[in-house]
């Protein structure tokens, strides 16, 4: 019992550090071009994170049942994974590198699967497509590689051409009546970013918890449980069918996420917003409305994609529509570097954890 509490527990700060990691992505361009004050930003990123956690399950599924052998992620195994998930994301975020808090949990997930099976490549879903409907296989190649890569060249060229037709469509605009109407239109897209945020990124976290009583239950560690801890116990589903998602595990996250998010984290505002390219209000409403399109699709089909990629290619293809030379390519090095290296370098961290705890006799 003691140790589900600290998996939920451990899982929880990885809630509260990808909240004030990936939601100082979602406001970053509206706290750069002054249109907020940065606690109004994280007041606004705060509500719309909560408001978005309730809306589906699909990315919580994946994370539970979709990535790895659940059998394999007993509730050590997890611990791992999210230490490995947090190491990475605490790093990046003192470096100020926007890096994927997604990809970090994946990464662990995998790198602590992978050590507990014994190298057992087998226990990590590669892929399980879907005869009628391909395109919604699940597995590390359609949940998370295709979607890693994709994910951003959408975000870069929707951003380039919702910027360029904004520019065509504004061309005979005063400068001043620009920034008036986006200036009040970019309240309406940094709330829908922090919406589709909290659609992707809270379930994340939920589906940690889920794998995590699926595993003590299957353990047969909630035996012993008394009569108003029942609702602990959850049975694998049913071939074919999805695993669900207790209600007060949604409420949980997404209370975790808001308190996450209203902590702010002002190194990596300042490197989207600032460093990389400079924006105006009509550049920030093309990059958030962009950014939140990609995310909210994709956690439509349980894709669990980066926050942090869709904003900032967004943010990126939208500097490019007026000239490639806005880019500050030396800032956009060091992101993409730090892209490259989250799933190898948090899958390394929770696969040494594994071993670590293997020689201590925890596992």
């Amino acid at each position: 019992m003691l140790l589900i509490l600290l998996v939920i527990f451990v899982a929880l700060v990885f809630t509260y550090i990808n909240g004030f990691h990936d939601t100082a992505n979602s406001i970053a361009t509206i706290v750069s071009t002054k249109v907020l004050t940065p606690r109004q930003a994280i007041l606004l990123a705060a509500v719309t994170n909560l408001v978005g956690a309730f809306f589906g399950t699909a990315v919580a599924t994946t994370i539970a049942s979709g990535l790895v052998d659940a059998q394999v992620a007993t509730m050590p195994v997890l611990c791992c994974a999210l230490v490995g998930a947090i190491a990475w994301n605490l790093l990046t975020w003192w470096f100020g590198l926007p890096s994927s808090s997604s990809h970090a949990l994946v990464g662990g997930l995998c790198g602590a699967v992978l050590a507990a099976s014994g190298n057992r490549w087998s226990s990590i879903i590669w892929s399980v497509s879907n005869k009628e409907h391909w395109w919604l296989g699940k597995g590390i190649l359609w949940k998370v590689i295709l979607p890693m890569v994709s994910s951003p060249v959408v975000g870069f060229v929707v951003g380039f051409v919702v910027m360029s037709l904004l520019y065509i469509l504004l061309r005979n605009w005063r400068p001043v009546s620009v920034n008036r109407v986006f200036g009040k239109l970019q309240l309406v897209s940094a709330g829908y970013m922090g919406f589709a945020h909290g659609t992707n990124d809270a379930q994340k976290t939920m589906g940690i918890i889920a794998l995590a009583l699926v595993a003590g239950t299957a353990s047969g560690s909630f035996e012993a449980l008394p009569g108003w801890l029942s609702f602990l116990k959850t049975p694998l589903p049913e071939a074919g069918h999805a695993l669900h998602i207790a209600a007060w595990i949604k409420v949980l996250c997404a209370l975790t996420m808001c308190a996450g998010t209203a902590a702010g984290g002002w190194r990596i505002i300042k490197t989207l917003g600032q460093k990389m390219v400079k924006i105006h209000p009509v550049q920030g409403f093309a990059a958030e409305a962009t950014g939140a399109s990609v995310l909210f699709t994709a956690a439509h089909f349980g894709m669990p994609v980066s926050t942090t990629h869709a904003i900032t290619t967004s943010i990126m293809g939208v500097g490019c529509a007026k000239g490639f030379n806005t880019l500050k390519l030396d800032v956009v090095e060091r992101i993409l570097w730090a892209w490259v290296l989250t799933l190898p370098a948090s899958a390394a961290v929770a696969y040494g954890l594994v071993n670590i705890a293997r020689s201590f006799g925890w596992l």
